[in-house]
């Protein structure tokens, strides 16, 4: 297995006075696809926003590339190469298919990078291309959610992180995501997510983790929904 891109040990996290997370670890291997499983109240968009720099872990680490991201504000998070695609659409409805992809960029100060940028990403999302001067309220539901991807790729990231994309997707447009994700991995991009479809996803993952009242269960888990080996052994409480 490649060495990880990213690491958890131990990670305790929550809301208020109560840990959501309860010790989480485990890698996600540079270059490939690792999915996180597990039923509602597991933890798992709560690791992702510890990823992201929006929730911070009271105890545990979580290592990308050498650099302990706890503390990190989500602007350093970002810088380092991490972008997070939210569960929830998060398109500016009112602003064009064009503009809310250009948005992706707003670290980059360089304006040829950024037409460079959205040139590849319109070649490789027909949508931002096809609409680029509609409203983004306008697209369907499957269609925000690619915009949101070419979106993320705006900052050419190390790593991708997805809570359900799939979420309200019908089945043609679900395909096409799933394919869209698949195309980002083979870019070289090292692709976390969450997802309620799990054996669509776990056919697309390298890795598959299964998570349980905060804490992780399993940590390669196999297309077929059978455990490949034990548990690695969990560092944390």
């Amino acid at each position: 297995m490649a060495e990880p891109v990213l690491s958890f040990d131990g990670v305790v996290a929550g809301y208020g006075g109560g840990d959501v997370l309860k010790g989480v670890s485990f890698d996600v291997p540079a270059g490939g696809v690792t999915c996180i499983v597990g039923p509602n109240g597991s933890g798992k968009s709560t690791l992702l926003k510890a990823v992201s720099g929006l929730v911070r872990p009271r105890l545990g680490s979580i290592v990308f590339q050498g650099e302990n991201l706890v503390g990190r504000s989500p602007r350093r998070i970002l810088e380092r190469g991490i972008v997070q695609v939210p569960q929830n659409h998060s398109l500016f409805r009112e602003m064009t298919v064009r503009q809310n992809v250009e948005l992706g960029a707003y670290l980059v100060r360089d304006k040829r990078v950024i037409a460079e940028r959205y040139e590849r990403v319109a070649e490789a999302f027909p949508i931002v291309s096809e609409r680029a001067g509609d409203k983004a309220g306008a697209l369907s539901g499957g269609q925000q959610r690619l915009v949101e991807f070419a979106r993320c790729l705006m900052l050419d990231p190390t790593l991708v992180v997805l809570d359900e994309p799939s979420m309200g997707l019908d089945p043609k447009t679900l395909r096409q995501m799933f394919q869209t994700v698949r195309r980002m991995n083979e870019a070289g991009r090292t692709i976390l997510l969450v997802e309620q479809n799990a054996r669509q996803a776990l056919r697309l993952a390298d890795q598959g983790v299964v998570m349980e009242n905060g804490r992780v269960r399993l940590d390669r888990l196999r297309a077929d929904g059978r455990g490949h080996g034990d548990a690695a052994p969990r560092r944390g409480p």
